[in-house]
């Protein structure tokens, strides 16, 4: 009895579906492009996050060293240096040495060089951290602690750009879950609108259905099966979409956009974000589907 009104339940709730193929089809795409500008705005996150853990696993630190340190002064500063976990090796590199990497980094600007009357650059320690030890307090509190050291002169540290990366990529994620969410709310009315046409055309079977003696519930759940198979299928489309994109995107257009390229790329999702993505489709064509069952079924 309980398989037989089961079978009856997702057999109407099929019916519906395939009977208005049209709207629903039209609903399902919304949902999916609502949900895809949502996981394209989080595939870029993605990307900036990643190029943030990039840039701090490969954070190198200088300390520029004063001209006229001794060794005995330049060997306390090393120690100091090696006293820190995150440190993973450290090298000197001479005034001469640093004016040679200058020259070869910059050929143009040799002849400037050449009539400089003594060399610019100052020695400096250069320090490369740990991989995946990377936290921006603990750096910054272990540049604190060797930048007021005797004989340091300046630092050069690339903590602004990971911090950007990582402001850009909330900001980015945010802008993705307003628009999102604005779509969404439209996925939802719009569901809320079909299932109401579904039901208004299904009035004389409801009608049929109350004298025999069917319960409220059992003339609702065709219904809500419809809106959860809706917005499933949606947020199916979308991550099916989105990982077109993810594959064309650098062979048509990223080719195009310079060095903006590695900014714009967009990087697949988390397992946890694709489950996040389909749940919430279901989620909002179920909900649609419960409202419009609770304002236009009254039974």
């Amino acid at each position: 009895m309980i398989f037989r009104q089961l079978g009856y339940l997702f057999k109407a709730a099929g019916n519906n579906l395939w009977n208005f193929r049209g709207r629903n089809f039209i609903s399902v795409l919304i949902i999916g492009f609502s949900f895809l500008i949502i996981g394209i705005f989080l595939a870029l996150s993605n990307n900036l996050t990643y190029l943030g853990e990039q840039l701090s696993n490969n954070l190198a630190i200088s300390f520029f060293l004063d001209k006229n340190l001794k060794s005995e002064d330049l060997e306390f500063i090393k120690s100091q240096i090696l006293t820190s976990s995150l440190v993973d090796q450290v090298a000197y590199v001479s005034s001469d040495e640093a004016l040679k990497r200058f020259t070869a980094s910059f050929p143009e600007l040799k002849d400037i060089l050449d009539h400089l009357q003594s060399n610019p650059f100052p020695p400096s320690y250069e320090v490369r951290l740990k991989k995946k030890t990377m936290s921006l307090t603990a750096i910054t509190s272990f540049i604190e602690n060797i930048r007021h050291l005797k004989g340091v002169i300046d630092v050069q540290f690339n903590q602004e750009w990971v911090e950007k990366m990582e402001s850009l990529s909330r900001i980015v994620k945010a802008i993705g879950f307003f628009l999102g969410g604005i779509l969404i709310m439209a996925s939802f009315f719009i569901i809320s609108n079909v299932v109401r046409l579904n039901v208004f055309a299904r009035k004389n079977e409801i009608e049929i259905l109350r004298l025999v003696g069917a319960t409220n519930t059992f003339i609702r759940i065709p219904f809500l099966i419809e809106g959860f198979v809706l917005g499933l299928l949606g947020s199916l489309i979308s991550i099916f979409i989105l990982f077109l994109l993810i594959k064309i995107f650098p062979i048509y257009v990223g080719s195009s956009l310079g060095a903006a390229k590695e900014l714009l790329a967009l990087r697949p999702l988390t397992t946890e974000q694709l489950t996040w993505l389909i749940t919430g489709g279901a989620v909002i064509g179920t909900l649609g589907s419960v409202t419009s069952v609770s304002r236009f079924l009254r039974v």
